[in-house]
């Protein structure tokens, strides 16, 4: 069996550019939030994160310390804390929904597995444990049997 492999043209914003379309405020922010999140999980920009810090730090002496001294690194952190957390936010959901996309098209392609989990991820954190007590049941039974078929739902 080959992979298929998915053409560049396949994902929604690749297609939008290459057919001339504009893109929407949604699709320009999602693009920026991938090239801050590559860019900041560059190990240059550690490097130059860390450069940062020392250069404040060997600053110091030079105003004696002051309130300023601390305020200017204080108001700098806070600020690039805060607007990573939405860069953050945002790579995190788009990885999460990829993957659900990604592992409910192997199981609607996998003809033992149950359909049934496909849309797992919005059922109640209740309905969630339930449901994995029944798989921890499911291995407990497939560890003294190898018999029984863990798809068949006994």
């Amino acid at each position: 069996m080959t992979a298929r492999v998915a053409s560049p043209a396949a994902t929604p914003m690749v297609a939008a550019r290459s057919a001339g379309r504009v893109l929407g405020w949604n699709e320009r922010f999602a693009q920026g939030c991938n090239k801050v999140a590559r860019a900041t999980g560059h190990p240059v920009t550690l490097a130059l994160a860390v450069g940062s810090v020392l250069g404040w730090a060997a600053l110091g002496p030079t105003f004696g310390f002051s309130e300023l001294w601390q305020l200017a690194i204080n108001t700098a952190t806070t600020i690039v804390t805060f607007l990573m957390v939405f860069v953050i936010q945002n790579s995190q959901n788009r990885d999460t929904v990829a993957l659900h996309l990604k592992i409910d098209e192997l199981i609607r392609a996998n003809d033992a597995a149950r359909n049934s989990v496909l849309c797992i991820e919005d059922l109640t954190l209740e309905e969630l444990d339930v449901l994995r007590e029944r798989y921890v049941r499911l291995s407990q039974c497939a560890g003294t049997s190898r018999e029984r078929d863990p798809a068949s739902g006994s």
